[in-house]
C-alpha cells in the first residue's frame, strides 16, 4: 500500500480547467496558430503560448514573464495544454517572440475573429451592440509621447498622455480602451486602444465604420 501510495502525484487543475475547457471549445488555439502559423521545429505553437497567457492571466498576472513557470509547477500542465508539455517550456523568450508576432499580425484582427467564433458557438444575439470608452491611467512620464518632431524614432502606437480621466485621476497621464460589445450578455465583439487625449466623438464614428467593414451582419449601436 506504502508503495502505491509512493507513485501518487497530485497535481492542481482549480478553475484553470473550465477556462481550458472553453478555450478548447472556441477553437482559439487553433485561430491563433492558422494566423501566425507553425513552424515545424517548435515544441509549442503559438496558440499553446496565448493559451497559456490566458491561463496565467486567471490568477498570476502582476508577476513578470521570468516566472511564468511557476503557476504550472503544482498543475496538470500536459492537461491543460497538450501531452509533453512541463512548465519550463514556458520560458519569457518564447512568450515574447509570439506577443510579437501578434502585435505584428494585428491583435484587433485577430480580436474580432475570436469573439465572432465566440458568439457563433454560444448563440450570442448581435442584433443590437454598445460601443464605449474607458480610460486607463499609469505612472511614470511617457516622454517618448512628447516627441513626434524628433528623426530616428520608431513611431508611437498610442500616445500616454493627460486627457479627461474617467477614472477620476486626472494627475495621471492614460490611454484609452474603446469596446463595442453586444447587446446580449455584453460580449466584447471588437476593441481598440487610443490615445489619452483622444475625443470619443472625434473617434467613435471612424471606430463604428472599421468594425462594420469587417463583419457581415447588421447592427444596432448605441454609443456613450
Amino acid at each position: 500500500m506504502s508503495q502505491l501510495h509512493n507513485n501518487i502525484q497530485i497535481q492542481n487543475l482549480n478553475h484553470l480547467g473550465i477556462i481550458a475547457g472553453i478555450i478548447d471549445e472556441i477553437g482559439i488555439v487553433e485561430i491563433i496558430n492558422e494566423k501566425l502559423g507553425i513552424k515545424p521545429q517548435e515544441k509549442l505553437s503559438g496558440g499553446i503560448i496565448v493559451k497559456s497567457i490566458i491561463l496565467n492571466a486567471m490568477g498570476f498576472l502582476s508577476s513578470p514573464f521570468s516566472l511564468f513557470p511557476q503557476l504550472f509547477n503544482d498543475k496538470a500542465t500536459e492537461h491543460l495544454l497538450g501531452e509533453g508539455i512541463l512548465p519550463e517550456d514556458l520560458n519569457d523568450d518564447k512568450i515574447g517572440r509570439v506577443l510579437d508576432q501578434l502585435y505584428e499580425f494585428g491583435l484587433i484582427k485577430i480580436f474580432l475573429v475570436i469573439s465572432l467564433k465566440a458568439c457563433q458557438i454560444y448563440g450570442i444575439d448581435r442584433s443590437y451592440s454598445h460601443l464605449d470608452s474607458s480610460s486607463i491611467s499609469v505612472e511614470g512620464d511617457y516622454l517618448i509621447c512628447s516627441r513626434e518632431n524628433e528623426e530616428n524614432l520608431e513611431p508611437i502606437p498610442i500616445k500616454i498622455v493627460r486627457g479627461h480621466s474617467k477614472d477620476k485621476r486626472p494627475d495621471l497621464k492614460q490611454f484609452l480602451v474603446n469596446l463595442i460589445a453586444s447587446g446580449d450578455n455584453g460580449v466584447p465583439l471588437f476593441f481598440q486602444c487610443g490615445n489619452g487625449n483622444d475625443s470619443d466623438k472625434a473617434k467613435f464614428a471612424s471606430l463604428l465604420s472599421n468594425f462594420k467593414n469587417q463583419v457581415d451582419f447588421d447592427s444596432i449601436f448605441v454609443a456613450s
